[in-house]
């Protein structure tokens, strides 16, 4: 009994600190420097299903030059919704070789799904009008040590 005791107290710990931990911005990500020509973007890498769930989600504001490259084990039709995201965001959905595939602009605190429109493993979210404001369309090549690696 006493064993089961602990193991249900262990379950209720992991449960309530996991549902706390999504109701904050995640901080501490690792980093990379992607370019897209000659605009240079630190990205906060969101790579574990962990860190893509919760993604931008409870963020009051993200600086002009910094997104968020969320990566994926396998290239598939990625789709996104926002949720709990309180900033309006542009999703890139990005091929291996750094090529953008399509652009979606995304309303905060919505549940509409963005997808893809090619399988990708990479996609990157920059606050809304960014992609825009570079003259930045599906098509153009993002440069960084994520597109090089294989």
């Amino acid at each position: 009994m006493k064993l089961f005791t602990a193991s249900l107290f262990a379950l209720i710990t992991t449960c309530c600190t996991l549902g706390h931990a999504q109701d904050a911005p995640q901080v501490n990500l690792p980093r990379t420097k992607i370019t897209a020509g000659m605009h240079l973007i630190d990205t906060q890498v969101a790579a574990t299903p962990e860190q893509r769930a919760t993604g931008l989600m409870f963020r009051q504001q993200m600086p002009q030059g910094e997104g968020m490259l969320f990566i994926f084990d396998q290239p598939s039709e990625q789709c996104f919704w926002m949720k709990n995201t309180l900033l309006p965001l542009t999703a890139a959905f990005v091929a291996d070789d750094g090529t953008i595939v399509n652009l979606a602009d995304m309303k905060p605190q919505t549940t509409e799904s963005h997808c893809s429109e090619k399988p990708v493993r990479y996609v990157l979210e920059m606050n809304q009008g960014w992609f825009a404001k570079k003259g930045i369309k599906a098509g153009f090549k993002l440069s960084g040590r994520p597109f090089s690696a294989k």
